[in-house]
């Protein structure tokens, strides 16, 4: 995701069911981000949140749901084309083109972007009378990469598997393809660790200036590291329909019953939402492992139902699936800019966010198709 496929996989069309979900799950992080704005739990640049539960309540179902898995699965996605490009141009051109590649964006989005969109929040949400010059006059944020943060991680990882290939050699890990219950177990002890890392770094506690949120780290290093071993050991091919069904209805399950299980429990023992975040509560705990296990049974599905059932590709999906990296840079601008626009609008947020997440999902692939056919940024994005 945030990494387009390199070109010597676009000639594989077994693949192309891949792109197929990174188009989807970049339409998540736009939604995401919106209903955040709007009446789901995080931070943003701009929050306007509803009272309204009826409206809050499914925001902050859809954003856990997403946060279970879909950054996950961009670290998974991004890691299986990792080992085949790396073999191609060597540690060195490789390093070269991931700092490139990866370099400028995180520049653009920290001194261009973000002032752009801190000014528009301060002008407008603050009724602040200034102009842009004078804001950026007393502007003391240019280290701000917001939603880059996945590129930074991203950068780290792909820069630490250099290192561990150099120290290691050419002798990637063989392992056959997880059955069911491998992935149960896998995602069992993935679960502890999670919950153990929340202890000390609660859901919400982030690492300045990165942007990391360490709570969720446990995830994106195994299912990078994942992603590694599933490309050395040409899992893809192999995935099984069965099983993707199987963890489909897993995933149903966790999100139907157990989900709402959870928040009863909540709502019985009066427990402080901040319990479920961290710390040594029995809250943590279970929000941890529903957390896991959800995500892995949603990756998974995706991964082996899309082999089957979308593994075609229209012009229109391959354009959508081109322009998805810089969708995932300028989306925050695109929706800080709807969100200003209704500022005024006197209606409930639990309403506008009807309206700001589609537009801002159309309107981020339409800003997104035309920037990456720009000459010169198109070799970046």
């Amino acid at each position: 995701m945030p990494q387009t496929i390199t070109t010597e996989h676009h000639s594989k069309p077994k693949v192309v069911y891949i792109d197929n979900i990174k188009v989807v799950l970049t339409a998540l992080v736009v939604m995401h981000h919106a209903c955040v704005t709007y009446g789901a739990p995080g931070g943003w640049y701009y929050s306007e949140k509803t009272a309204n539960a009826a409206a809050a309540i499914p925001m902050t179902l859809f954003v856990a749901v997403n946060q279970s898995f879909f950054m996950g699965c961009f670290f998974f996605l991004s890691a299986l084309f990792v080992p085949a490009s790396y073999h191609k141009k060597g540690a060195m051109r490789f390093l070269g083109d991931r700092l490139l590649r990866f370099g400028i964006p995180l520049v653009f989005y920290s001194f261009i972007l973000s002032p752009v969109m801190n000014f528009l929040v301060y002008r407008y949400a603050g009724n602040h009378l200034i102009t842009f010059g004078q804001f950026l006059s007393g502007y003391d944020g240019w280290i701000q990469f917001g939603v880059l943060w996945f590129v930074w991680a991203l950068l780290a990882f792909n820069i630490l598997y250099v290192i561990v290939r150099k120290l290691t050699g050419d002798n990637p890990v063989t392992l056959r393809i997880p059955s069911v219950n491998a992935i149960m177990l896998f995602t069992a002890g993935l679960s502890l660790v999670t919950f153990l890392v929340r202890i000390i770094f609660p859901v919400g506690w982030t690492l300045q200036p990165f942007g990391f949120q360490l709570g969720h780290f446990p995830q994106y290093i195994a299912l990078f590291g994942i992603g590694i071993v599933a490309a050395n050991n040409n899992w893809l091919p192999q995935a099984d329909y069965k099983k993707g069904v199987f963890m489909a209805w897993l995933a149903v399950v966790m999100i139907v019953i157990i989900f709402p299980a959870i928040y009863a429990l909540k709502v019985i023992f009066v427990s402080p939402i901040e319990w479920f975040s961290g710390g040594l509560h029995d809250e943590a705990a279970m929000y941890a492992f529903w957390e896991q296990f959800t995500g892995v049974a949603i990756i998974t599905a995706l991964i082996c139902i899309g082999k089957y059932r979308w593994n075609t590709q229209s012009k229109f999906m391959a354009n959508l699936s081109r322009s998805a990296f810089a969708v995932y840079i300028l989306h925050p601008l695109v929706l800080i800019s709807l969100s200003m626009l209704l500022i005024n609008w006197k209606i409930d947020p639990g309403f506008k966010v009807l309206v700001v997440a589609p537009f801002g999902v159309v309107l981020s692939f339409l800003l997104g198709s035309l920037v990456v056919h720009i000459p010169g940024v198109n070799r970046i994005i």
